[in-house]
């Protein structure tokens, strides 16, 4: 699947992409995308990426963490979820602490060393190129920096691959459907058969220069963090 296709798939959820997330996820996300945020080691005052930040909810998490004198930049190349974003924390405080920046995870325009830390959500699975993103990555954050890079997986338990498999096709995909969203939908399951594992993430993040990587699978290997070090 090319980028562009991507592309447009994520523009066209990111209208319901918030509303759909809460329900599928019966409101987990959130604490998924809270141990994240504890894993990149932000702290107040850093300089933060999120990349393919989507409607923002990572960027948020990072801002609260960074606050006061920290500033987070929420990096997306669909230009309707960045929208998204923009207006969930337009009149807030959080306005003038995130900056959102269209631009490709291959290809970031920001210099070498930059970033104090990193998150990513739901991004990595969905790039075109894993390897060259994450060496992407390894370039902008500042030695010893950490990121931390939440996705789904599938997972090595027949069991729970199993139960992952029915929940897509019985609950996420006719779900979808009630939203006219079902080709986007049924894109998660074959994302997940090309996604490398747990193992073989740690493995390439690895060999593109990352001094220290841990992968840590949550909600019985259905999902996993990985956590890098430069």
């Amino acid at each position: 699947m090319t980028a562009d296709h991507i592309r447009s798939i994520f523009d066209r959820i990111a209208p319901v992409y918030d509303q759909l997330n809460n329900q599928l996820s019966f409101g987990q996300h959130r604490i998924w995308k809270q141990m994240t945020v504890k894993w990149s080691a932000a702290k107040p005052g850093d300089l933060c990426l999120d990349l393919c930040c989507g409607s923002g909810d990572l960027a948020q998490l990072l801002a609260r963490r960074v606050a006061p004198g920290g500033k987070v930049i929420g990096v997306d190349f669909s230009p309707k979820q960045l929208q998204v974003a923009r207006q969930r924390v337009q009149g807030t405080w959080l306005d003038p602490v995130i900056a959102w920046i269209e631009a490709d995870a291959l290809n970031l325009p920001f210099p070498d060393d930059y970033f104090h830390a990193a998150t990513m959500g739901y991004g990595l699975r969905n790039v075109t190129d894993i390897p060259r993103c994450l060496r992407e990555l390894h370039r902008v954050l500042q030695p010893g920096a950490k990121a931390a890079i939440l996705d789904f997986h599938r997972p090595a338990n027949p069991q729970y691959r199993a139960f992952q498999q029915w929940y897509l096709e019985a609950i996420v995909v006719p779900m979808a459907r009630q939203f006219g969203l079902t080709e986007e939908y049924a894109y998660i399951a074959p994302s997940l058969d090309r996604f490398p594992t747990g193992q073989e993430q740690v493995s390439i993040a690895s060999q593109v220069g990352f001094s220290a990587v841990t992968h840590y699978p949550i909600v019985g290997d259905t999902m996993g963090v990985l956590v890098v070090t430069k």
